[in-house]
């Protein structure tokens, strides 16, 4: 099929006249304008005739407090005055005001993608990575995107989605500034990243579910969302594994999951970095077939990739030259013959190897860029101007917590290994303690059992949150670009996180004092209750240290970093408590400890169990020793304090890992 020669009309999808009454728009069947999308309330927005305006009939459009928002002009309005010619979005579908007239238009038989004079430049030195990109993509239309490596592609995707800003020239979706409109149109845009976007230790239909919870609007039914997962999973062909974990599928089928995700929402416009990497033959044929289909239904879809074995399935074929230049854009069967090679290794050596040949100049002096490029231009006008954020209502944001929480409690559960650590970390660490601890917390047991408690409270809250923002990187930038908001992500990994290093701090530091004589000389600790006071301190040290362990996650770049950080972290904890050295009246050292959570859950427990009483000659100097309610509450605060700071830390470096044109609102 020729791109853009869909087998319906492009014009509108109908118009209602308007007779000066309320019009109410939603998914229900009750709505006047009744829409088929599942990212549209059951009511959820009415166009008001106002009054006054001579004999005109003037209207405004009332957003029904919705999750997906109601947009005027490209940005999210609850109550604003419709002229003609706004454009009013909500959902899939726009609509536009003409007098008595609303007409809509619905993207479900695919969009015009047209990218122009995309400049991108690295950071560090100032050179392109993108340089005047240009091209046109038809509606309906596959579009390959190859070239060596190093020439740009995933950096043009990356453009192309917003996940980086581009210093010169504009994306234009349908005509619209897809930038300048993202908070409006990025439910419109399916993106499916190298990495996996789902928790891989789920059964498949139920990553979807969750997925499906996520990005719906909060008065779907299940059933609703049942059909629209049970309707993906047959689409891309992977019915009857609805059951089986995602980590157990083949690459293939992984990558088929990852696509069913992103059509979860029916996007218009699809975009998929390496989805045949690592791949045989057959399973790149069978994907690249997949994505014409896709495209020939109705959805404009970009592919970047490696692979030149199946080229023959693109309807147009962008060839990427080194130093991020267009060297072909056109009819896949022409390019080798344009570039003036039998083959591509020959064409791929050519590339890497051959500095002067003007690549970029050849191409622009063809007839092909002529037909193919340089027609008529962009169908509408967009500035590089940021739409402001839509507000997030508090029912809106507890629902996505608890869906976060949720799927987050599920994917631990699902993953077995995870969880025999996590369950008998605490015990190894608590007997260890017990071992050390003898039958009294006397003079001579009671540093060592204190030391070992506070180093494994640290360990476990470190070690459950040190890899989970790292290892979820991509999963939270997608989540993130189709709105899902920072806070409520970050709240739910504190919850789940936090409770489960409490647990596992109290489990310890039960195991470790079972059996021992806690309080021999009867001191009675700071509150009377030293058992409780023990409990308390080291949980308050667990959480304190998952929140640092969060902010480590969230800095490193790699997984695979993480473990050696998590042996420097305990070691820190060692040296910098006050258990071994005396490190109040060490200038410098002093002030260092204070960072580390260790140091005041030690000086904590240490006036429960009042060492300064029981080792004057060692601790009775030492100011955060002291067994007083106040040096006690003040080490407890300064925990919390840590802990607080930790988490505004994370949210600010979270922040900084999100897509470009999210940073912007």
């Amino acid at each position: 099929m020729e791109p853009g020669s869909g087998d319906g009309p492009s014009g509108p999808e109908r118009v209602i006249v308007l007779g000066g009454d309320r019009v109410r728009i939603g998914r229900g069947a009750d709505n006047d304008v009744v829409m088929d999308d599942l990212t549209v309330s059951h009511r959820h927005a009415e166009l008001r005739p106002r009054p006054g305006g001579g004999s005109r009939i003037r209207y405004e459009i009332v957003d029904l407090h919705t999750d997906g928002g109601t947009y005027l002009n490209g940005g999210p309005v609850e109550r604003a005055d419709v002229r003609d010619g706004d454009v009013i979005g909500i959902g899939h579908a726009t609509f536009v005001l003409d007098g008595t007239r609303l007409t809509e238009f619905d993207d479900a038989a695919g969009v015009w993608l047209e990218v122009e004079g995309l400049v991108v430049t690295a950071a560090d030195d100032g050179h392109r990575l993108l340089d005047s990109v240009s091209f046109p993509v038809p509606e309906r239309c596959l579009v390959g995107v190859i070239g060596p490596s190093g020439a740009g592609k995933s950096t043009l995707l990356s453009a192309l989605t917003g996940q980086l800003d581009a210093d010169e020239g504009r994306v234009l979706y349908d005509g619209r500034d897809l930038h300048r409109d993202y908070a409006e149109l990025r439910q419109r845009i399916g993106v499916v990243p190298q990495q996996d976007i789902l928790h891989v230790h789920l059964p498949l239909r139920r990553a979807l579910g969750f997925a499906a919870r996520l990005r719906f609007s909060r008065d779907t039914t299940a059933d609703e969302r049942d059909a629209r997962v049970d309707a993906v999973i047959a689409a891309l062909g992977i019915a009857g594994r609805e059951d089986q974990r995602i980590v157990t599928l083949s690459g293939g089928q992984r990558k088929r999951v990852s696509v069913a995700l992103e059509l979860l929402t029916k996007p218009s416009l699809l975009l998929l970095d390496e989805p045949t990497s690592g791949l045989d033959p057959g399973m790149d044929r069978s994907m690249m077939m997949l994505l014409a289909g896709l495209a020939h239904e109705g959805r404009t879809v970009i592919v970047v990739t490696h692979s030149v074995l199946n080229l023959q399935f693109c309807d147009r074929l962008l060839v990427m030259a080194p130093g991020g230049r267009v060297a072909y854009y056109g009819p896949p069967e022409q390019t080798l013959r344009f570039l003036g090679f039998d083959s591509w290794p020959e064409a791929f050596d050519a590339f890497q190897n051959d500095g002067v040949r003007d690549w970029a100049g050849e191409y622009r002096a063809s007839e092909l860029h002529a037909g193919y490029v340089s027609g008529p231009g962009g169908r509408g006008e967009g500035d590089a101007m940021s739409a402001p954020a839509r507000r997030l209502t508090v029912r809106r944001w507890i629902g996505l917590a608890r869906t976060l929480v949720a799927r987050y409690v599920a994917a631990i559960a699902s993953d077995r290994m995870f969880l025999a650590i996590m369950a008998a970390l605490p015990i190894v660490l608590g007997a260890m303690a017990r071992a050390l601890a003898g039958q009294a917390l006397d003079a001579e047991h009671t540093v060592n059992t204190v030391l070992i408690i506070c180093v494994g409270a640290v360990l476990t809250g470190t070690a459950n949150s040190v890899r989970e923002l790292v290892k979820e990187r991509p999963i939270y930038r997608r989540e993130r670009a189709v709105g899902l908001p920072r806070s409520a992500y970050l709240t739910s990994k504190v919850l789940v996180l936090g409770t489960i290093s409490v647990v596992q701090a109290l489990v310890l530091t039960a195991v470790a004092v079972a059996g021992v004589h806690v309080d021999p000389l009867g001191f009675g600790g700071v509150w009377g209750q030293v058992h409780l006071e023990l409990l308390i301190i080291a949980a308050a040290l667990a959480f304190t240290a998952m929140m640092g362990g969060l902010v480590v996650s969230a800095l490193v770049g790699r997984e695979e970093v993480t473990m050696p950080l998590l042996v420097l972290i305990a070691i820190v904890q060692v040296i910098f408590c006050g258990a071994l050295l005396p490190l109040y009246s060490i200038p410098g050292l002093a002030e260092i400890s204070w960072f580390v959570p260790a140091r005041w859950a030690l000086g904590a427990m240490a006036g429960t169990l009042h060492l300064q009483e029981l080792l004057p000659g060692k601790f009775g100097d030492d100011p955060l020793f002291a067994s007083d309610v106040g040096s006690w509450v003040m080490d407890l605060g300064i925990l919390a304090a840590l802990s607080v700071t930790a988490g505004g830390v994370v949210y600010w470096l979270l922040r900084r890992q999100e897509p470009a044109v999210m940073r912007r609102r």
